[in-house]
């Protein structure tokens, strides 16, 4: 089982940047490149692209709690992949954001470990991009 994790500084408090992180219709902004994501429903999101595996698009599981400033969300499908989005204040009017993705039909290391990994600090980085967007626009 693989357990993959990142964390990312963000240049804007934890509301703003859990707007940003839970909007399901600018999520495709900054997901990994080849994932989209389109709400399907109360506590439902439908996934297509690249890195769904099989055809698609696949059904998952969404939560996205304000007062706990996190996300979560699941495999409906594929109930082997699960993972969650949590912010947090820092200092001076920033925040800091973790990813916590498990993949229990994976290894906990080797390629496609590191492919994950390297996506989720991509995917931080452009979730940093979109939220500095929003403060200037």
């Amino acid at each position: 089982m693989a357990e993959l994790e990142a964390t990312r500084s963000m240049p804007a408090n934890s509301t703003i940047v859990y707007g940003v992180a839970s909007d399901v219709d600018i999520m495709d902004r900054w997901l990994p490149q080849g994932l989209s994501v389109a709400d399907a429903g109360p506590g439902t999101l439908e996934a297509d692209g690249d890195l769904v595996p099989g055809p698609g698009p696949h059904e998952g599981l969404f939560r996205a709690s304000e007062e706990q400033l996190r996300v979560e969300w699941g495999g409906r499908d594929h109930p082997g992949y699960a993972g969650w989005l949590q912010v947090s204040d820092a200092a001076a009017g920033t925040s800091e954001v973790t990813v916590h993705i498990s993949l229990l039909d994976e290894p906990d290391s080797g390629s496609h470990a590191d492919e994950v990994r390297e996506l989720l600090d991509r995917s931080l980085d452009r979730l940093a991009d979109e939220v500095s967007r929003r403060l200037t626009g």
